[in-house]
């Protein structure tokens, strides 16, 4: 049933390791540029560009391996697609906003757009796998590259980008790509794409290639459900209960969606993900994420209904 592509190393996608965070490369800018308020994913308030009081003079989190237990669940869930060093290496040159204090409002407003445009890559790349959006490929291609030339632009370009209008033109082959891919699945496919089934009772479902393009899935029960060549993108997984279930086929999951949900050693992931260390010990909560990205955000033009 499988609709991915391997590489000549067996990975699937072996192309999206440069679109994963490296901590070590960024300067802290998840850290900095995004603001948060005291709830159950954050201790404390914070405002957009002020540094979080844990962030070392080296840009390493001073309790990085305690989050959870220090009441900032809500930094585990995050993931910038590798938009941290692409604006901390490339667009600033390795140049930090400490070095150059003039350079830090724009270097954080760049990350919030660079975060978008990566994620968008990640999409892209996923759906170069998918053999059954193989008609459809070279067009995929060709918005890919237009893409990751994007990311290489000059602060102020990259500040002045129409990304909303990009965005549509990215989601419009996306959704040609989960019909090819969901096609493939015989008999009737679910369509909740943007439906409210917050707390559903979804134990065990047969959602094979089901349309979940920006559901709100929050605390829902899919334990051992089948989410095979289900799509999705932008569903709101907080607080669900992934325990067993088959996720290994899904398209456009990410890692951000899956550290923010619960699951267990049963749990089957995309290749391409990781499967979170808390998962076996306590689930995330169900707050509110970092504020810049929308809880309600349901991926690039997705919409209710």
């Amino acid at each position: 049933m499988s609709a991915v592509r391997e590489d000549a190393r067996g990975a699937p996608d072996g192309a999206r390791s440069d679109l994963r965070a490296d901590c070590a490369r960024c300067f802290g800018l998840c850290c900095v540029a995004p603001a948060f308020a005291a709830s159950a994913d954050f201790a404390i308030d914070k405002d957009a560009g002020q540094p979080c009081p844990n962030l070392g003079r080296d840009f390493r989190c001073g309790i990085h391996r305690d989050l959870r237990q220090h009441g900032f669940p809500g930094c585990t869930v995050f993931d910038c697609f590798g938009a941290g060093q692409q604006v901390a290496q490339v667009t600033f040159g390795g140049r930090d906003w400490r070095e150059a204090p003039g350079t830090a409002e724009q270097m954080f407003d760049v990350f919030t757009v660079m975060r978008q445009l990566h994620e968008l890559l990640w999409y892209l790349t996923e759906a170069l796998t998918l053999e059954p959006a193989r008609p459809i490929h070279p067009d995929l291609r060709t918005l890919l590259d237009r893409t990751e030339r994007l990311t290489r632009h000059g602060p102020e370009e990259i500040l002045g980008l129409d990304v909303a209008a990009h965005r549509q033109e990215v989601n419009a082959l996306l959704l040609r790509t989960s019909e090819l891919v969901r096609a493939g699945v015989r008999g009737r496919r679910a369509e909740h794409r943007g439906a409210d089934l917050i707390g559903a009772r979804l134990r065990g479902a047969d959602l094979r290639g089901a349309n979940l393009r920006g559901t709100y899935l929050i605390g829902a029960d899919l334990r051992g459900a089948d989410l095979r060549l289900a799509d999705l993108i932008g569903a709101d997984l907080r607080g669900a209960d992934l325990s067993g279930a088959n996720l290994a086929g899904s398209i456009f999951l990410t890692q951000f969606q899956v550290n923010a949900a619960r699951g267990d050693g049963n749990t089957r992931l995309p290749a391409a993900l990781d499967r979170p260390p808390y998962w076996t010990a306590v689930g995330p909560s169900v707050g509110r994420a970092l504020l810049p990205i929308s809880p309600r955000r349901r991926g690039p033009g997705a919409r209710r209904g």
